[in-house]
């Protein structure tokens, strides 16, 4: 019996406090990464400012968290996504998935001591960010670049940057979206609501593909579902005063409400699995400003977490990668 291949499959995502108090530095870790705040002299001013933003800002993050059970649970779920990923892969190689969060623990570096410690063959890189951006993609895969320096049995590294067009995450969507519209008694006359995480303009400006990868996604789910539901891309999370991709979740909102629009089904599209974003920035948030206006029926689709299709994708990806 041939022996399987021993892989090590590192996902990376965002990050989120596991506690109140571990708000402000979890902030503090955020507005410290230069591929979220950059400019002319930054390197030195990075720091102080962080610490200052992480500062002024906790106060109210932590009643959204406190909002939400004071915690994020985006390690839990991305915990659940890697256990169902290496059973996904089980009878193909044995695999080993290591969680890398980029601002909150299991920090990067515990990822590096668990890939070297496996002694595996084959290394892949995965993201569980669908879309590349500067800002997510690229910004954990250059802390891996820093923080791993392999030595001479180093495993060979595969790195996956994007899967926004994947047939099965796709369907993965199409799936969580069908389900939605159950919710409502004539589901073709509700409004559908693509919200993603918002990005500097700057970003954009320099060639971050984000919005161009966003636009094929929806227009790729909307066509596997085939729905004549009316539908819109927009935009959420801004922060700064600085110019972000537009329209936002809340202009929107606004603008169908006055419009009349009475249904409203929001598709967190960026979003792998829950976090504050969708908690409470959609489902407390943008929901009460909905209702205010008008609206009398507002529904979130919920992430994908561990449904059997995302992880389907997963391995899928992954098996690509080292065949």
């Amino acid at each position: 019996m041939t022996e399987k291949k021993k892989i090590s499959v590192v996902l990376f995502q965002l990050g989120g406090p596991d506690s109140p108090s571990a708000v402000e530095p979890f902030l503090y870790n955020l507005f410290c990464d230069p591929d979220i705040i950059d400019f002319f002299g930054a390197w030195f001013a990075r720091r102080p400012l962080a610490r200052y933003i992480a500062r002024k800002r906790a106060g109210v993050v932590r009643e959204h968290y406190n909002a939400i059970g004071g915690h994020s649970p985006i390690r839990m779920l991305t915990e659940r996504q890697a256990r169902g990923l290496e059973a996904a892969l089980a009878p193909h190689c044995d695999a080993q998935c290591f969680i890398a969060m980029r601002y909150w623990n299991p920090l990067t570096a515990e990822a590096v001591a668990g890939v070297k410690a496996s002694a595996a063959a084959e290394l892949v890189l995965l993201p569980l960010y669908p879309q590349y951006s500067f800002a997510t993609s690229s910004s954990s895969l250059k802390e891996w670049k820093r923080l791993y320096h392999p030595d001479g049995n180093a495993p060979r590294t595969h790195v996956i940057e994007k899967f926004f067009d994947h047939p099965l995450y796709i369907e993965s969507i199409v799936e969580k979206i069908a389900l939605t519209l159950t919710h409502f008694d004539v589901p073709d006359r509700a409004h559908i609501v693509f919200s993603a995480h918002g990005l500097p303009l700057s970003l954009i400006e320099r060639g971050d593909p984000y919005a161009k990868h966003m636009e094929e996604t929806v227009r790729l789910v909307m066509q596997r579902g085939g729905w004549k539901n009316a539908h819109m891309l927009c935009y959420q999370s801004k922060v700064g005063r600085r110019k972000w991709l537009t329209p936002s979740l809340t202009e929107t909102i606004e603008k169908l409400a006055r419009s009349g629009t009475k249904k409203l089904l929001v598709v967190p599209i960026a979003f792998v699995t829950e976090h504050i974003e969708t908690l409470h920035e959609i489902n407390i948030e943008a929901r009460e400003e909905a209702l205010k206006l008008g609206v009398e029926q507002f529904e979130m689709m919920p992430a994908l977490g561990d449904s059997p299709t995302f992880i389907s994708a997963l391995a899928d990806l992954v098996r690509k990668a080292i065949a």
